[in-house]
């Protein structure tokens, strides 16, 4: 008789791809690169300088209202939050309204986004600030007033009797200042190094950092960051004078501290404290509640501002009740100068997550409303546009900026159409700069504190999403919790450290411990799915579809074993290892029944050996299977060996190109790959067939003989 048929499988043949040599590659693209022209040099400028695209189609008529609008309503929001930030930042307010204006204009000629304001952003001034307390603590400065303390080796310090201030001579560096002159110098050069690091980020295509920022971590990077802003900000309400606290658990150590001086609350502080804050919220509250019908939003801080001031200043809050205040904002600018290189060295290490989170911030904030409003970002000449926000800046005196989520918001939503709104939010403080900055001369700081505080409300509200981020992901959950709860308890740098590394490893952990699952046939069809999670699947007599949803990696070899041998219900060692037992028995009780015939002993013997399985092929599904490394090669190598000892045969299905070049590299196919086409297969149907055919074949095979 014929032999059975088996079904034969349509072979599809691979693309030749003509891969270059890697040379050949490097020497293009620095030829490309180095080639210069007039077409090249002007797409050069036009990409550096975007402005230079659209500012000439500017519709002027369409865009000039929402661009005024917008521009001025930013502006009148950046005054107040300039001069409060620079509380968190530890240097003087001035340097917030510098900050404020040159990147305004900086970005407005190098930015691709339409909407992103870019300016003071409360996390930054936070993480510059602590890099300048700590600096400036090290080199022998109080931080709760002006005093100084002599450092051997390192400071010489002289007190004038007529002022307060301290000169600071450093020897190492040829630099002598006090204590405001020496923080600024260290916030310069931090932000110096920032931008530096974020345009060699663009240089050599790094963007791809930001991807390991997830949104529940940074998420709960910015909550936990705001935790601890509200915490610094707290000893203002109260009027109290204790030292930022440096190193790790500042949020503990400062409540333990603003809790052990309580007794010395400023009641004067505590009083107006509470009243701006109540203001502050109730128009928050109005704005938010009736947001449809202003077109404007209320310029609450102003109003407090202002109110603040007025009364501080007739009232004589800090000559009659030791209130602190503001002190003198000079008009005008301070002329420039270059960022100490000095002190680069003391903060190289710090300026690294200022950089990261300055461009993920940015970037995110880019992209979001360039798809809201329909049009696209260049991700990459956006990490250029604030890297040159933060150099250029820094030699005037200026701190870290990025884009803020809630002055972009507002630019959205009062009618902005392009960055012309940023040049008038920079003519706004530039009027303050020139004309009206010793006006705030009165304004108390527990006024500034109450308004950094209410702008946290939205970054604090996060808790109230952490029900419904477990009930969406319990990862995402997990992920958002663990970093708030880092950011705030250890400190904000360690915060992103610990957030970016659970984060990774959360991934990890998914892969090493995936879902796996055997699958069934859908009745009359060449599908199949899971059979724990669809009722009315058909199981495959004598065949078993295991699908593992995961890359086959070294870590998870192990996982992926235990998990197919528990599903199919046989391990090839343990069933071995029974056979053998079982064989050594049935030669025993041969041994014991000589007075039978050789025949009865055979049939002992067959029968305690011999154990049928209930199936003879198994389907490894690889279809969730993104890609396989050596040792996962070197799995599927040894469970096809180890079955084939059983009697079972296993079978690849469903695998993509990169799983299967990366089997043929390890040689898992043969010599020039003559058993792919009996392994490997495009579906798990088409595997399903070639089993149960073969099987078949075998059948009639074995009773033909």
């Amino acid at each position: 008789m014929e032999e059975a048929k088996v079904t034969e499988v349509p072979h599809l043949e691979r693309r030749v791809r003509q891969r270059k040599e890697p040379m050949t590659v490097l020497k293009t693209k620095l030829s490309r690169s180095l080639s210069c022209s007039v077409p090249r040099v002007k797409n050069t400028l036009t990409g550096f300088f975007p402005v230079v695209l659209w500012l000439p189609k500017y519709k002027v008529k369409e865009y000039i209202w929402g661009d005024l609008m917008s521009g001025l309503i930013i502006g009148i929001i950046l005054v107040p939050q300039a001069i409060a930030y620079c509380l968190l930042a530890g240097v003087d307010p001035i340097y917030g309204l510098y900050t404020s204006f040159f990147a305004n204009i900086i970005y407005f000629f190098m930015g691709t986004s339409r909407h992103v304001s870019v300016g003071i952003f409360s996390l930054m001034s936070l993480m510059v600030g602590q890099v300048v307390d700590r600096e400036v603590y090290m080199a022998g400065f109080e931080l709760d007033d002006t005093k100084a303390a002599t450092v051997d080796g390192f400071l010489n310090v002289t007190e004038d009797s007529d002022s307060s201030a301290v000169n600071l001579t450093i020897g190492a560096f040829g630099m002598e200042c006090g204590k405001e002159c020496y923080a600024i110098s260290i916030a310069a050069a931090l932000t110096f190094l920032a931008g530096i690091y974020q345009v060699l980020m663009a240089v050599f295509r790094l963007g791809f950092v930001s991807v390991y920022l997830s949104a529940p971590m940074l998420d709960g990077f910015a909550t936990g960051a705001s935790f601890t802003i509200l915490t610094v900000q707290a000893k203002y309400l109260l009027g109290l004078k204790i030292p930022r606290h440096q190193g790790y658990g500042t949020v503990v150590v400062t409540w333990i501290n603003i809790f052990s001086n309580i007794q010395n609350t400023n009641y004067c502080d505590l009083i107006t404290s509470v009243i701006c804050i109540s203001v502050l919220v109730l128009g928050k509250e109005l704005q938010d509640r009736y947001k449809d019908r202003l077109k404007i939003p209320l310029p609450t801080e102003l109003v407090v501002v202002a109110g603040a001031t007025l009364v501080s200043h007739f009232v004589d809050f800090h000559g009659r009740y030791d209130s602190s205040v503001s002190g003198a904002i000079p008009t005008g600018f301070i002329p420039p100068k270059v960022p100490s290189f000095g002190l680069m060295p003391r903060v190289a290490f710090d300026a690294i997550p200022l950089a990261v989170i300055s461009f993920a911030f940015t970037v995110s904030l880019s992209e979001m409303f360039a798809k809201k409003n329909g049009y696209t970002v260049r991700p990459n000449q956006e990490m250029l546009a604030i890297g040159f926000c933060n150099i250029i800046p820094s030699f005037f005196h200026c701190f870290t900026t990025s884009a803020a989520l809630a002055k972009t918001m507002v630019k959205d939503s009062t009618g902005c159409q392009t960055q012309v709104s940023s040049i008038v939010s920079a003519f706004v403080v530039l009027l303050v700069l020139l004309f009206f900055a010793p006006f705030f001369y009165s304004l108390q700081k527990c006024v500034l504190a109450c308004i950094i505080i209410v702008s946290l409300r939205g970054a604090l509200r996060k808790f109230r999403d952490v029900p419904s981020k477990w009930r969406v992901s319990k990862m995402d959950a997990v992920v958002w919790m663990v970093t708030m709860s880092a950011s705030a308890l250890i400190s904000v740098e360690m915060g992103l450290v610990v957030g970016v590394v659970f984060s990774i490893l959360c991934i990890i952990v998914q892969t090493q411990k995936p879902k796996v699952s055997l699958l069934g046939q859908v009745h009359d069809t060449v599908y199949y799915e899971d059979l724990e999670e669809y009722e009315n699947l058909m199981s495959l007599p004598k065949v078993k579809i295991f699908r593992f949803q995961a890359p086959l990696y070294y870590a998870n070899k192990e996982f992926f074993l235990k998990s197919l041998y528990k599903a199919v219900g046989v391990e090839p060692f343990l069933e071995m290892t029974r056979r053998m037992e079982a064989e050594k028995k049935s030669e025993k009780m041969a041994a014991k029944e000589v007075g039978r015939d050789d025949k009865t002993n055979g049939e002992v013997n067959i029968g305690l050996v011999s154990r049928e399985l209930d199936f003879h092929t198994i389907i490894l599904d690889c279809s969730a299977m993104p890609f396989v490394d050596s040792t996962g090669m070197q799995t599927f190598k040894g469970i096809i060996k180890d079955y084939k000892e059983v009697g079972v045969t296993v079978l690849l299905a469903s695998c993509n190109t990169t799983v299967i070049d990366s089997l043929r590299q390890g040689s898992f196919f043969g010599k020039a790959d003559k058993d792919m086409e009996r392994l490997s297969f495009y579906t798990v149907h088409t595997a399903v067939q070639f089993a149960n055919d073969r099987a078949t074949s075998a059948f009639i095979g074995d009773t033909l003989v």
